[in-house]
């Protein structure tokens, strides 16, 4: 039986609100911004600490500052002083398997699928859209059209990078996912299409092998 949905998605797809209604839907927590308050508590930084890091390799720059003025003292910093995407990445790991643990909850991005690729619990969807319903969508939410045009080519680039080099896979690595699903077709014929779809293979169990 599932007890886990995580969900990956295309900047602007409207995974995030797909994610909010599934778990309101099933009763069942939702792990999306809850997920970065809850890396910043434990790293003890603030949120923005985070965000800023949220699915993104550090820069080049910031990379070769880090190597440059660690040293033989570095342990006895304090965690805030030396946050960057590599401590980020290992307490998201953390959160998402205690997460995934508690189970009954849905988890957006952050790399979910990729830690709980092999818990035969979880069901992993990717959600994406043509750029015209992704422009829409930001534009609904207040975003300009250059400002909307300006995340879409700069996000999912990002989160390529992300992937690459914390988990060395393609992003999307599409034998991970149970169901790739389009956004465009509305948000109430997502939702019933990924939870028949679940409810479906838990009323006849199949095995269903994901790798990369």
């Amino acid at each position: 039986m599932y007890r886990l949905i995580t969900v990956e998605r295309e900047f602007g797809c409207g995974a995030g609100d797909i994610a909010r209604k599934i778990a309101d839907r099933l009763g069942w927590n939702l792990w999306d911004q809850s997920l970065t308050q809850e890396i910043a508590k434990l790293a003890n930084v603030d949120c923005s600490c985070v965000q800023r890091c949220d699915e993104r390799v550090d820069s080049t720059l910031s990379r070769l500052a880090k190597v440059f003025w660690r040293g033989s003292h570095e342990s006895s910093l304090p965690l805030a002083q030396t946050f960057d995407a590599d401590v980020m990445v290992e307490l998201a790991g953390r959160v998402v398997k205690e997460a995934a643990r508690c189970g009954h909850c849905v988890i957006v991005g952050r790399g979910a699928p990729y830690y709980l690729r092999e818990r035969p619990d979880a069901f992993h969807v990717f959600m994406y859209a043509p750029r015209a319903e992704k422009l829409r969508r930001l534009r609904a939410l207040g975003k300009s059209e250059q400002e909307a045009e300006d995340l879409l080519d700069t996000i999912d680039r990002d989160r390529i990078a992300f992937v690459k080099h914390y988990f060395g896979a393609d992003w999307p690595t599409r034998s991970l996912y149970h169901m790739m699903i389009n956004t465009a077709m509305g948000d109430e014929n997502v939702i019933s299409t990924i939870l028949g779809t679940i409810h479906d293979l838990d009323r006849a169990p199949t095995t269903v092998k994901t790798a990369f």
